[in-house]
């Protein structure tokens, strides 16, 4: 090889180049999983290694896929198995300072409590169900005993949950949720306005679990279930080409709202997988603007001990009543009022 031959290096090499230095400067970590930590999640482990960590900062590395379980890079708070290896990327100020913790206790608004149930307004980036992080088990701990999700959210909707205090409150409502005999509302922010201010809409949806994500289809396809969602027009915003929905859903499919809205040209703000990255930069916007703000028990069958129930509806908004909005309402909500 002449002295004057150069090597260039394909662009995707550079990439892995910086890559590999961005490592080095976060100090990777790793943690070696023993027997004591088999089964757990890898969130409680981190937490438990690091007590400096937050849990937003595990959720912030998650999505950047700057971990790791046996050199294979995660977005998901996975089950480890005596025998993983971690290795996590993540700088040492956020691993170690005690100023980095910033997550003070949650505080949860109770809605509505009787001898047999809780409705719960739930905060963004909380799960329903998991780990010691989970809304169910902060309820637990604060009610010195089980409480038993009837139903879920995805982490970053926020809203109305409801819980039973025992396993037979528990299986009625699974049964009157399946049978569509409690009706949930929800209110988004969305990217556009639509023309038409109250449209039922049907669909088709698969869910793909490998990939996490759902896909939507006008017409039905092997594999794809049918999806009715329901919309109404509360307020829009011309100068910022936004609007307020009210959605019904008549349906309970995984991400069917962030999905469904999204395929017909108006993708909720702050949905990073379903909407735009773009927009949702925009807008300053990292977590999907949708909450489920009212429940109404509609109940056609006989429900039991909770027949009490049947005809009430209880709400976080004044939509539809007179009431005023209670004080942790989302902040772009509050334009309604």
């Amino acid at each position: 090889m002449s002295k004057s031959t150069q090597i260039v290096l394909p662009q995707s090499s550079y990439l892995l180049i910086f890559r590999d230095i961005y490592y080095i400067i976060l100090s990777m970590k790793t943690i070696n999983i023993d027997k004591k930590n088999d089964n757990k999640k890898l969130n409680t482990v981190l937490l438990k290694e690091f007590p400096a960590l937050s849990i937003n900062s595990i959720y912030k590395a998650l999505r950047k896929k700057d971990i790791r379980v046996n050199d294979v890079k995660v977005n998901q708070n996975v089950t480890l198995h005596e025998g993983d290896e971690v290795k996590i990327f993540i700088k040492d100020d956020e691993l170690f300072s005690s100023v980095a913790k910033a997550d003070a206790p949650l505080a949860i608004s109770t809605v509505y409590e009787d001898s047999n149930i809780i409705i719960v307004n739930k905060p963004a980036e909380v799960e329903v169900t998991g780990d010691e992080n989970s809304l169910t088990a902060m309820l637990s701990n604060k009610y010195g005993f089980p409480v038993l999700p009837c139903h879920r959210l995805d982490r970053n909707t926020t809203g109305l949950v409801i819980f039973a205090k025992n396993k037979a409150s528990q299986d009625i409502l699974f049964e009157k949720f399946k049978n569509h005999e409690i009706e949930k509302h929800y209110i988004c922010q969305v990217y556009g306005i639509p023309k038409i201010k109250h449209q039922t809409l049907n669909a088709f949806l698969f869910k793909d679990t490998k990939k996490s994500r759902v896909y939507i289809s006008d017409s039905c396809k092997k594999g794809y279930q049918t999806i009715i969602t329901e919309y109404f027009v509360r307020s829009s915003d011309k100068q910022n080409n936004t609007s307020v929905l009210e959605v019904i859903l008549h349906t309970g499919r995984t991400h069917q709202i962030r999905a469904h809205l999204a395929h017909i040209g108006y993708p909720i703000i702050g949905d990073g997988k379903y909407g735009s990255n773009e927009i949702n930069k925009k807008f300053k916007c990292k977590t999907q603007n949708l909450c489920s703000f009212k429940i109404k028990f509609k109940f056609s069958t006989p429900a039991g001990h909770l027949n009490y129930l049947n005809g009430k509806e209880f709400s976080i908004l004044p939509i539809g009543s007179a009431s005023s909005p209670i004080d942790d309402i989302p902040s772009w909500a509050k334009t309604l009022f």
